[in-house]
């Protein structure tokens, strides 16, 4: 329990992301067309009891990650739409930060994996390279080439 005075528990990780991942992949699937999806599917794809779907519901509807259809009490009933940034967080879209370590993983791999020891060396040379950049400079680029905007040189 928490103290009365004290920050509330973390919802985010164990409820609300689960919940939001759930309605992502309910919205994105193909085999689910463009339909409106009924809060009950959201319980068994979230594996979260339907008191905890319901209050995660709540929750991103109100930060503006869903787009919910109520009933006359107010009562969220269907899921219609998620927003950019929920498929950001439900990893559906990319991320700057996320990229960039794909990035970082793809040049490991083709240094490992070259053929000969100088595609290997030039391989290893660019992953020393982006890894000396650090992942707040390359957070950055990525950001820029996800976006598309790649500023032009002077």
């Amino acid at each position: 329990m928490t103290a009365p005075d004290g920050p509330l528990p973390d919802v985010w990780f164990t409820r609300d992301l689960p919940v939001l991942r759930a309605i992502a992949r309910l919205v994105d699937g193909p085999e689910h067309g463009a339909s409106p999806y009924l809060l009950g599917a959201v319980v068994p794809a979230s594996g979260l009891p339907k008191a905890e779907v319901v209050a995660a519901a709540k929750a991103l509807a109100s930060a503006g990650y869903i787009e919910p259809l109520t009933n006359h009490a107010g009562d969220i009933v269907r899921i219609t739409a998620i927003s950019a940034e929920a498929r950001r967080l439900a990893g559906l879209w990319p991320t700057p930060r996320g990229e960039w370590e794909r990035l970082l993983e793809q040049l490991r791999v083709r240094a490992a994996s070259a053929p000969t020891d100088v595609e290997r060396q030039r391989w290893q040379a660019l992953a020393d390279a982006a890894d000396a950049v650090g992942e707040d400079a390359g957070a950055l680029l990525m950001q820029a080439l996800v976006g598309g905007y790649v500023p032009r040189a002077r």
